[in-house]
């Protein structure tokens, strides 16, 4: 029988295969087996088995000589960097972050809207014996954390609606949208955001955006300050927000930003 495609549409099994394995592995960083990746694809070995070896082949791929489990390598990244912005953005960020880090001894991380999700690009640690942290490649809800809602408030409003679109999608619960724009309002009249940590006791996420050349919104920086018991945090809160304020400055005049533009706040 012969499968009907519809019009305008366009069918490559064997690259939607590919992608399914990626994506898949993306989220095993242990590995998996071409029978595990089967069984939870809903494919056969043999459908994945050819498209594994060339990926392998190819050097997308690594399978370890001890497990026979198959891991995504660095030559994504690399290509991803390459390919996208992100080079320009951590070869700007990654310097001043470092620097931030040292001045307040407290860990950043530079978050980029990436469809309906925050991506966390880079990130750089506190120096000293205590800190929190996200990893690189980490996902954001854009639509509830510090980062993805400065992202929002500082976007046109267009993009704004586009990406609370794409979040809606992936949310897991439901959100009041004239409550997200009243936040969304208040955060650009005053330049950035700090709040309590939704899921980290002790911890006060400060966010405040980074510009490009064009005066859009590219990202942003966040210190999720953590704050130690018996006070010997390196400086206060309300230092670690101007010492962040500054990076950001610094940042975006290295992405070429040279005025104060913002967007248009997003629209309902």
């Amino acid at each position: 029988m012969v499968r009907t495609v519809p019009k305008g549409t366009y069918s490559a099994p064997a690259i939607e295969k590919t992608f399914e394995i990626i994506e898949l592995l993306a989220e095993r960083p242990d590995g998996a087996l071409v029978s595990e990746m089967a069984g939870e694809l809903g494919r056969s070995v043999g459908e994945l088995f050819r498209i594994v070896i060339v990926l392998e082949r190819l050097g997308y791929l690594r399978k370890s000589a001890r497990t026979d489990r198959y891991t995504v390598t660095y030559k994504l990244l690399d290509i991803a960097f390459r390919a996208t912005p992100a080079q320009d953005l951590t070869r700007a960020a990654l310097p001043e972050m470092q620097r931030l880090a040292r001045e307040t001894g407290q860990s950043c991380h530079f978050v980029v809207p990436n469809g309906g999700s925050g991506l966390v690009l880079a990130r750089e640690e506190q120096p000293g014996m205590r800190g929190f942290s996200l990893k690189v490649g980490s996902r954001v809800d854009m639509i509830r954390s510090c980062s993805g809602q400065v992202i929002l408030a500082f976007s046109t409003s267009q993009r704004a609606d586009a990406i609370i679109e794409a979040a809606q999608a992936v949310a897991t619960a439901e959100f009041d949208p004239s409550q997200l724009l009243d936040h969304l309002a208040t955060i650009r009249k005053r330049g950035f955001d700090s709040r309590q940590s939704p899921i980290t006791y002790g911890v006060t996420d400060i966010s405040c955006p980074v510009f490009g050349f064009d005066g859009a919104v590219v990202g942003a920086l966040t210190i999720p300050f953590l704050e130690l018991i018996d006070g010997s945090q390196k400086v206060g809160l309300d230092e670690a927000r101007t010492r962040l304020d500054e990076a950001v400055a610094r940042i975006s005049e290295a992405l070429g930003h040279s005025a104060v533009s913002h967007a248009e706040p997003p629209s309902a």
